[in-house]
This record gives structure tokens, C-alpha cells and sequence, in this order.
């Protein structure tokens, strides 16, 4: 890419929209992720006898095990978030930009 073509799209508005955006978006799923990450992660260093309470009378499995499983699916969730925004909305974007910059 040649540097007057990469100046034109730095200086579009529809190019710092698209950066906004995805930056603002990027940003809150992160810390929603970090949120439900060192959550889990402070219920076992300050309450871990929480997390051995039995799902059910006489049962071996803790409410711990899907809780930690919440977590992987919650990291598995809040990525297809992102890849249908990304696919959608930024990408159309993107290509909108480029087209009119050519």
C-alpha cells in the first residue's frame, strides 16, 4: 500500500468511526471477559469452600466445576460476539473506505 493511499484512509471519518468503534467495542468485551475471569479467580482465593458446596445432596460434583466451565464458555461466547460484529458491521465498513479511497 503506498503511503499517499494509507494518509487518505487515516484522514477519512469513516476510518476513525471504524476505529472508535471497534476500539470502544474491543475494550468493553475485554474488560467484561477480565471481569468474569478475576471473578472466578477471587472466589477461589478468598472463598474456595464455596466452590466445594455439592450441586446436590450426596453428589461428588461441586458447584465449582460449572462455574469454571461458565468461564470457558463465557470466553467462547463473548468471541463469537465479536466475530459477527467484525464480520458485519467492520467489515462493511472497511470496504466502504476502501472503495471510496481507490
Amino acid at each position: 500500500m503506498s503511503t499517499s493511499l494509507a494518509s487518505r484512509i487515516a484522514r477519512d471519518p469513516r476510518f476513525l468511526e471504524l476505529s472508535r468503534k471497534r476500539g470502544s467495542f474491543s475494550i468493553v468485551l475485554s474488560v467484561l471477559m477480565l471481569s468474569i475471569y478475576y471473578g472466578f479467580i477471587a472466589i477461589i482465593a478468598f472463598a474456595p469452600k464455596s466452590l466445594a458446596v455439592p450441586l446436590t445432596a450426596g453428589s461428588v460434583t461441586t458447584i465449582g466445576f460449572p462455574l469454571g466451565v461458565g468461564v470457558i464458555l463465557a470466553a467462547i461466547i463473548l468471541t463469537g460476539v465479536y466475530v459477527v460484529r467484525a464480520n458485519g458491521e467492520f467489515d462493511a465498513l472497511t470496504r466502504k473506505i476502501i472503495e471510496d479511497v481507490k
